[in-house]
């Protein structure tokens, strides 16, 4: 594989792209050492020198992240995102049928793996950290990328790929906010309070205190879980308003997440 062409081509003509690689005989192993390992170093690496070797000032304030914690960041960085994809990779596999689609764990992994372009070569504005809106509307761009696939990778009918395209989403932002809490109780030193009378987990991290609500925690998992089973039953009747009811409140959902993070 051309990684330099396939990069340009997933990124500037990705629905010729996606034709392209679905046809393609590979596996697990060549996705992730001939793509996905070297476009994940980009984000994991550019955040490195951006925090710990050229660091943040403004305001007469300087922060740099100290070199060692720095580097540890960086592996932990690499290593989670390694991870997600394959397990993001799983999730679109296991939800292909209820939309529709077909399962297909290679499909599922490219879909995830190459939709992921964007965001990973975008992580090189993780450089100049105040440049971090970029590394965004990079992201932003993979979701697109990602919808773009759905349908020829996954099989998902072009009326469903949209809430299938969403629902991915939100399961790999649950997924992405726990490989942050991971990460974070690396940046500060976790500080875990699990056996407060309240329930509560606090770590502490550069940004000030995460709480998170272990009840609230649970609770908030059980409407999620409720509202893909509505979502799901919706997409089987073909109602059409139920679909984006239950869209709806799985997004509401989500900016009720039981994880109060200190502004910055």
């Amino acid at each position: 594989m051309n990684i330099i062409a396939r990069v340009k081509e997933i990124l500037l003509t990705p629905k010729p792209a996606w034709s392209v690689i679905e046809t393609e005989e590979t596996n697990t192993a060549a996705i992730y050492t001939q793509y996905i390992m070297i476009l994940a170093a980009i984000p994991a690496v550019a955040g490195f020198i951006g925090m710990s070797l050229f660091g943040v000032s403004g305001f007469g304030i300087s922060v740099r992240v100290p070199l060692m914690t720095g580097l540890v960041q960086m592996l932990l960085r690499y290593g989670l995102a390694l991870a997600m994809v394959y397990v993001v990779a799983m999730i679109a596999d296991a939800l292909a049928p209820s939309f529709g689609g077909q399962k297909n764990p290679m499909s599922a992994l490219k879909l995830v793996a190459y939709s992921s372009t964007a965001a990973m070569v975008g992580g090189i504005f993780a450089l100049i950290p105040v440049l971090g809106v970029l590394s965004l509307v990079a992201s932003l761009y993979s979701l697109y990328l990602l919808y773009l696939g759905v349908p020829t990778l996954m099989k998902v009918p072009q009326e469903k790929a949209l809430a299938y395209t969403a629902v991915l989403v939100l399961c790999a932002i649950v997924v992405g906010a726990i490989a942050g809490t991971i990460l974070g109780t690396i940046r500060g030193g976790p500080m875990m309070g699990v056996g407060t009378p309240t329930g509560q987990i606090s770590i502490e991290t550069p940004r000030g205190t995460v709480n998170v609500d272990v009840a609230k925690a649970e609770a908030w998992g059980k409407r999620m879980e409720a509202a893909g089973k509505k979502l799901e039953k919706a997409q089987q009747s073909g109602d059409q308003a139920a679909i984006e009811q239950a869209i709806k409140e799985m997004t509401s959902l989500q900016g009720e997440q039981p994880m109060v993070v200190p502004k910055r």
